[in-house]
């Protein structure tokens, strides 16, 4: 998702701060037997980019997974998640999944 978020932005053209841009991703899982499956996957972004990208910004976010080829891979398995800290200019916005309530940073 990372990679495909990356995409997203240099497709709109949006200028970001490549240095902040990260991810970082917590799992759930739970056994079964003597395995373990994967139940959830978060992943939580930093991402600053200009004001005047900020709406654009907020639609990439919302439109990457469509076009994760892993999202799409185990979205019917796994339950994934995304949430993000956008700097936008000096304002700093925590942003999350439609319909998630998977917890924000």
């Amino acid at each position: 998702m990372y990679g495909t978020l990356r995409g997203a932005l240099a497709g709109r053209k949006i200028e970001y701060d490549r240095e902040s841009y990260k991810a970082s991703v917590e799992g759930r899982i739970s056994g079964i037997g003597k395995t373990i499956r994967i139940k959830s996957i978060h992943v939580h972004y930093d991402l600053a980019v200009p004001t005047a990208s900020r709406e654009v910004t907020e639609r990439a976010l919302a439109a990457h997974p469509q076009g994760c080829p892993a999202h799409q891979s185990v979205k019917d398995a796994i339950r994934i998640t995304w949430s993000a800290t956008l700097k936008a200019g000096d304002q700093v916005l925590s942003l999350r999944e439609e319909g998630s309530d998977a917890p924000s940073a």
